[in-house]
């Protein structure tokens, strides 16, 4: 009798169970679609900040005792302490190691630019000067120790460089690329020859890209590692390596750990150590390469976690938003159809009938309606929060299993929040009163 009833409800006011529906898939569509934009979005944010920079210098530990003392920054010829080469594949072999997008060494030698062209005889300059080169790996194939093949280097690091000419390669070992600052000082021009000369070694190069970096790189030659390695006499050595990693933003526990790991308790040292945080991944990466100390780049890692927490504060508050918007329009809806039905209701009571399962029947028809309505708007999230990743971030959202539970509680009491004012008003309601007309 119970069900019949609740069914003969339903279908008598099919308009406005349609529209409570219609409600509730679109308060649960939003829900869905944030929240799982939400759980994806460091990830995506990450990626996407990555293509920026790396957020992790990796040094000798000398060099960088004269940094933290001194001052004195890489490339100043002060310190003569070198990372190894052929150690820079255990990066990718870290617990966090999927979380390393890329990463590449640096090579600093001071040389002495000699005139070797036109251009340069031509030039403010007078021909010559001291010159800062840097060695690198421009897109370099790494077989890892683990089995695997990576391509890595500057190329992606460093993809916002707006190159003249081209980028070269890691072969290329007579190319350079120079700054536009250092180009033009000395009135180079994209296949001009430059002869380099250090103290053990000369090599003339072919000027293949001028590129802009809009920072100190401006006022250098980039070349190929070996190449670089050649003209100061260190082979397989590298001065530091940039590192760009997927990250965690820091909490007080990565901020203990990175001042003193041992401070922390075994557990909490097990947990910072089995979280992505930039801290963590510099303690995994020291681990791995002989006598290194790895710094993360404040401002960069610091601004991937205030953005990243804006932007999921902001999906949070839209979330928030458009349940509370469901509610609203639920109760409305749901008052108006009990105020249709006093008559019924009222009749009901006068037979004997209690509140207890009056407020029942009401609420077993919205809850009904609630789920419908809940289930349409999951799947319409789905789509909305492919929608959200392929126009913002170009690439698809990972659906998210722990969702699914998490909007049916929100349906469930957004449709019970929206229900307390009818049920209010049909337990006010005198049978003596809504008969007569009253």
């Amino acid at each position: 009798m119970f069900w019949r009833m609740v069914r003969g409800a339903l279908f008598r006011q099919k308009g406005k169970m349609l529209m409570v529906a219609f409600t509730v898939a679109l308060g649960a569509s939003l829900a869905t679609a944030m929240l799982n934009v939400m759980l994806d979005v460091g990830d995506k944010v990450n990626q996407e900040l990555k293509t920026y920079g790396a957020n992790i210098n990796v040094l000798p530990r000398g060099a960088s005792l004269l940094d933290d003392l001194y001052g004195v920054s890489d490339g100043e010829g002060v310190s003569d302490k070198y990372l190894t080469e052929a150690e820079l594949g255990n990066i990718k072999t870290i617990f966090w190691a999927f979380n390393i997008v890329d990463f590449t060494p640096y090579l600093n030698v001071r040389a002495r630019l000699v005139q070797a062209a036109a251009a340069l005889a031509a030039s403010s300059a007078g021909g010559g000067g001291d010159v800062r080169l840097v060695g690198t790996w421009f897109k370099h194939h790494l077989e890892l120790p683990t089995g695997e093949e990576l391509d890595t280097g500057m190329r992606n690091l460093k993809s916002w460089w707006d190159v003249r000419g081209r980028w070269i390669g890691d072969d290329d070992v007579n190319a350079v690329m120079a700054g536009e600052s250092v180009a033009q000082k000395y009135g180079l021009d994209l296949g001009d020859k430059v002869l380099l000369q250090t103290a053990t070694g000369s090599r003339e190069f072919t000027v293949e890209g001028i590129f802009s970096a809009g920072g100190n790189e401006d006022e250098e030659f980039y070349m190929p590692l070996s190449s670089a390695q050649y003209l100061a006499d260190r082979p397989g050595l590298v001065s530091r390596v940039e590192v760009s990693a997927l990250t965690t933003p820091d909490n007080e526990l990565s901020r203990r750990a990175a001042q003193d790991p041992k401070s922390l308790s075994i557990k909490e040292w097990e947990t910072w150590y089995c979280t992505a945080y930039v801290s963590a991944i510099c303690y995994q990466i020291d681990e791995v390469i002989t006598d290194s100390v790895s710094k993360p780049v404040r401002q960069v890692a610091e601004s991937e976690g205030a953005i990243l927490e804006k932007t999921q504060l902001l999906m949070l508050l839209i979330t928030i938003l458009s349940l509370a918007g469901s509610a609203l329009g639920i109760s409305n809806l749901v008052t108006a159809s009990v105020m249709e039905r006093a008559a019924e209701i009222g009749l009901l009571k006068a037979v004997g009938a209690y509140d207890a399962p009056i407020s029942a029947l009401v609420l077993a028809e919205i809850i009904i309606t609630g789920i419908l309505g809940g289930a349409a708007g999951y799947f319409a999230g789905l789509g909305f929060a492919q929608i959200i990743g392929h126009s913002v971030f170009g690439s698809a959202i990972d659906i998210k299993p722990v969702v699914i539970p998490v909007v049916a509680v929100l349906v469930f009491l957004v449709t019970m929040a929206g229900s307390i004012p009818s049920i209010r008003l049909l337990l006010s309601l005198r049978p003596a009163e809504v008969l007569h007309g009253r």
